[in-house]
């Protein structure tokens, strides 16, 4: 069997394009709290950092000490030519992919699992996927259509939370309900104008429930027949003048009420 070697790899900056990415089936991490987690997991290949910010580092140059990897210096310039944040944090890490299978993600005895169904921004794919490590998620799917997982802003976004949980990326829609019903969750579809209100089914018990929540695309919502694949579609409801939320927002309180109401009635698998 082949191995890769560091010669085999190609050059950090060739990982700021998709196309060698999943040529490479690697991607970066930037910034100590998304690099302490990609460490943590065991899925960093090489890590790369600023001499200059060494000396608050450390922690990090031991966990790769630990793994086995030998940290490479690299200056400040050359490594905001790997990132696209404003104020480079320092340190950048090369990671092997994180995706799963569909059958991980969604598997039975899940208790609550998401799905960004043609979520195109990465900043609330990362959003979402870190609510969901946050509230306790079991998985998350990104759907056919959506935004790719190793996006350096999807990256960027989940702080670390995509090494925290399984992350499947390409499946259809229509795929993922299915394996969701096969697996003993219900199925709901967060929506605005959705017949059933959150809150009333929190109240109802419904939400106790072993989950798989969708959330559509941020300019259009979703499409009727994508609606239509769901058990029921859920309104967040809205007390105040606001016309609505945006989707890492309505994903955040989703997720919160379900956690919550599993927890409350001792139904969560964690």
């Amino acid at each position: 069997m082949h191995r890769d070697t560091p010669r085999d790899r190609p050059g950090p900056g060739r990982l700021t394009r998709r196309k060698e990415r999943e040529a490479a089936g690697l991607f970066l991490a930037e910034g100590p709290q998304s690099v302490r987690e990609a460490l943590r997991a065991g899925v960093v290949t090489d890590l790369y950092v600023d001499p200059a910010a060494r000396d608050r580092l450390g922690e990090l140059e031991a966990l790769a000490a630990e793994a086995g990897l030998r940290t490479q210096p690299l200056t400040g310039r050359d490594l905001a030519a790997l990132t696209d944040t404003v104020t480079p944090q320092g340190v950048v890490a090369v990671c092997r992919r994180v995706d799963v299978p569909l059958d991980q993600a969604v598997r039975p005895g899940s208790g609550l699992v998401v799905c960004c169904a043609q979520v195109r921004d990465p900043g609330n794919a990362g959003t979402v996927v870190r609510c969901a490590d946050a509230f306790g998620a079991d998985g998350v799917v990104l759907s056919t259509g959506s935004v790719e997982l190793t996006n350096p802003k999807t990256v960027r976004a989940s702080v670390g939370s995509l090494f925290h949980l399984p992350v499947s990326v390409g499946a259809e829609l229509s795929a993922v309900v299915a394996a969701a019903h096969e697996a003993g969750l219900q199925v709901l579809a967060a929506d605005g104008s959705g017949d059933a209100d959150l809150a009333e089914l929190s109240a109802g018990g419904e939400l106790e429930r072993p989950t798989l929540w969708v959330f559509g695309n941020e300019a259009w919502g979703m499409p009727a027949a994508d609606r239509a694949l769901a058990d029921r579609v859920v309104r967040v409801p809205l007390y105040g003048a606001a016309e609505s939320l945006n989707l890492a927002t309505a994903a955040a309180v989703c997720l919160w009420t379900s956690a919550t109401a599993q927890r409350r009635a001792g139904t969560s698998p964690g």
